[in-house]
Parts: C-alpha cells; structure tokens; sequence
C-alpha cells in the first residue's frame, strides 16, 4: 500500500517507507479494536504501560470521579490530596528508604531528574567533580538528550546525535543470566570494580535497569550484579539509580526488581506502569540522605526543575487506582502463572531453540524474547502475526512479548504459539 501522508508524525517511523497506522477504536482486557472491527490480542500492552489491560472499570471510573473534582493545579507552591496519597503508598511498597518521591510526566523526564539530582547532590557535597554518569552497555533510558546520552552509544539508536550529546561513562553489560550463581556474576563485577576505580572521582551515580534492560534488547541479568553494584556504589561514592521505567510493578515477577536482590537504590524511577498507563505519570523517589542534602540556606539548595504537569491530580488518582487493583487482585499470582506459560511454550521448546535463525530464547517475569541473529530475521513478522491475530511489534533483533497482567492462559499460549509460528513458517 502506497504512503499517503498523515499530520501525525509517528515515532521511529521511515517516512518514505511507512504505510497508513491501522486506526484504534476501543479496547477492552487484552485487546484493542480497529477501525472495520478486527480485533488484536495486544502482546506489547502498549509499550508495556498497560498492565491492567484496557477500560478496566476502576481505573475509568476513576479518571471520571477525579475530573469531576479537579482536573489539573500546578504543584508550584500549591498541593493536593491526590498526590500526597500516592507520595504516601509508593513510599510504603518501594524498597525501604526511598521517602521521598519528585513528580514528572514521563519516564524520560523521570530519569533527567534523577541525573540533575544525583549530579546537583555531589555539589551540595562540595565534590563539583563528581558531575559525569555512568552507564551500561545495551541500556535504554529515553529519548530526551540527557537520557539519550546515558543510552548504548554503539547498538543504541541515538549515535545520530553523537556530536551533541554530553558525554558519559559505559561498563560492559552484565551477561550472567538471572539464575546465575554468584561466581558467574563475579566478571561482570570486576568488569564494573574498573570502571569505578579508574573514573570514580569525575561519577555522580550509576545508573541501571535493573534485571531487565528493555529496549536495548531485553538483556535479562542476575540479582546478584545488583547487590555488587549496590556495595561498589557505596564503595567508591557513587549513587545508585535504579530505572524502573519498564520493570516496576511486577514486570520482572516481583513488585520491583530491586526486590529480587533486596537492594535500595539511593533514587528509583518509575512510570508506565504506575497509572496502569491510563495516563502520562512518574515518579523519582530519593533515600533520606539525598533529600536532606538539599535542606540548606543557598540558592543552590533548590532543585530547579518543575514540570508543569507534575503530579496531574487525574494520573495520581489512577495511580492509586491502579496499585489498589494490583494488590487487591493478586497480580503477583498473575505474574507467575503467566511465567508458567511461557517457560512452558518458549523457553522449554528445544526446536525453537535450535532454529538457525534464533540466537537465544530468554523468560523473566511476564516478559519473554526469541532473539534472532539479525533483523532481517524478522522482516514482516508483525503483519504475519496480524493475520492470525496478534499484535507484535519487534525492536531490531529482538521479537518479545510483554503483556497485559489480565492476559489468560489461552490468550497468553496464543502469543507463544504465533510468536514461535514465525520461525516455523519463515
């Protein structure tokens, strides 16, 4: 079908080569609706944000109560209960010590706060030179310019914006896999030990999606590397960012991924799935001793930044809304049968695993990803899996599902199977 040009310019889209976006008409669970009434079982949750599925009531519901009390307040000087209720129950399920929680409006902002305040803490300190980050190799943390210069430099998709980006520190990706025992982990450590010691003067923090780094080709890694990287930060003064951007609320198999090592970070991100992703939202939560650092009588003491849609009484209220559902419904227990299932259909298949084209099958929590030894591998598998009724989006190499938390056994079978179809079939 020829491009025919739309006033919507749409994300990571080839111009010249794009064709018309099938037109979302509703959704309800796992699926969503088109235009003409083809219905899609959604295997990516919409960029992993819509964990309790679509139109799920209580979360309708209560953007519809919100809207009709107050819609919008700046946070500049003002309050309200919205967002002091949420401060209160993320400070509650987040790991021990995270107390204090800073409003944005997106996971990208989410981090550029995270990095101004790891950075701006180090100058409180009276260590100006502790103003570089430190990243790893195949991370993701967003599209905005600070974030893209904390991303993959070499198989990342920012190297177009090399020349302008502010430049910043990389250690190896870990490559010990989840279940690896401590000594397989140890290279990985040393591996970061000597970044830290050669640089560790000039690091604010280490930054790092913990377990599971998405979008740079879901990596899936050991608790263990993050309860090395925790001593080592604490080691040589480096703070510790966790990006739950994509990992927290259950994604992993538990509440948050620093839950499976037991490990605080001294700042955490989250979004996505914070308001079920009925609307744009997050949040940078601080440990006590970042906060207090900026308890002073200076003009620097002030964080300057500000979103204008900072805490949005609406996407506090669904955020409520959508923990209470997560926790009244056990979406833990979700999690782990939705695990099951993939174990099942993915990673205990041998063909599968020995198919030419595949590289390696990984399974983490409710996320699951075949990994083929090249794109082109995966040339057209979103309109061959639209035709058997699935929505599959790959990202490079990489063809995944993360799905909705409300996704059934069948449906959930259903996503394997087309997912494994494409490598049977090509």
């Amino acid at each position: 079908m020829p491009y025919s040009p739309s006033p919507v310019w749409h994300p990571y889209a080839h111009l010249k080569t794009q064709r018309p976006a099938p037109k979302v008409v509703s959704g309800e669970g796992p699926r969503f609706t088109l235009e003409g009434g083809e219905t899609l079982l959604d295997a990516t949750c919409s960029w992993w944000c819509m964990i309790h599925g679509y139109a799920h009531p209580r979360l309708v519901a209560a953007i519809r109560e919100q809207a009709g009390e107050l819609c919008h307040v700046m946070l500049g000087g003002l309050t309200h209960e919205p967002a002091d209720r949420l401060a209160r129950e993320l400070v509650r399920v987040t790991p021990r010590g995270l107390n204090h929680v800073f409003y944005s409006d997106s996971g990208s902002v989410g981090m550029e706060v995270a990095m101004k305040m790891a950075v701006q803490y180090h100058q409180l300190r009276g260590k100006p030179g502790k103003h570089r980050l430190l990243s790893l190799m195949k991370a993701y943390h967003g599209d905005t310019a600070g974030c893209m210069a904390v991303c993959d430099p070499e198989e990342g998709m920012h190297s177009l914006f090399a020349g302008y980006l502010p430049r910043h520190l990389f250690a190896p990706a870990p490559t010990a896999p989840f279940d690896a025992e401590p000594e397989t982990v140890a290279a990985d450590l040393t591996a970061l030990r000597e970044v830290l010691e050669r640089h560790h003067h000039e690091i604010a923090a280490l930054l790092m999606e913990p377990l599971l780094q998405a979008a740079g080709g879901l990596n899936m890694t050991s608790p263990h590397y993050l309860r090395g990287a925790r001593e080592l930060c604490d080691e040589f003064d480096v703070l510790l960012v966790f990006d739950e951007v994509a990992t927290g609320f259950g994604r992993t198999g538990r509440m948050f991924a620093a839950d499976h090592a037991d490990v605080s970070p001294d700042i955490m991100v989250l979004s996505k799935g914070l308001t079920g992703g009925y609307l744009g939202h997050a949040a940078t939560l601080a440990s006590d001793r970042i906060h207090d650092a900026f308890i002073g009588d200076s003009p620097e003491h002030a964080f300057m930044h500000g979103p204008t849609f900072m805490g949005n009484p609406l996407a506090c209220r669904v955020a409520l809304e959508s923990l209470a559902v997560f926790e009244e419904e056990d979406y833990l227990g979700k999690i782990t049968r939705l695990n099951r299932v993939l174990r099942e259909t993915l990673l205990a298949d041998t063909e599968l695993a020995a198919h030419p084209a595949v590289a390696d099958v990984r399974v983490l929590g409710a996320t699951a990803v075949i990994e083929a030894h090249d794109a082109t591998d995966l040339a057209s598998v979103g309109d061959w899996a639209r035709e058997q009724g699935v929505w599959l989006r790959p990202i490079g190499r990489w063809l995944y599902t993360m799905p909705a938390y409300v996704t059934g056994e069948t449906d959930m079978r259903r996503i394997a199977d087309v997912m494994k179809g494409w490598f049977q079939c090509a």
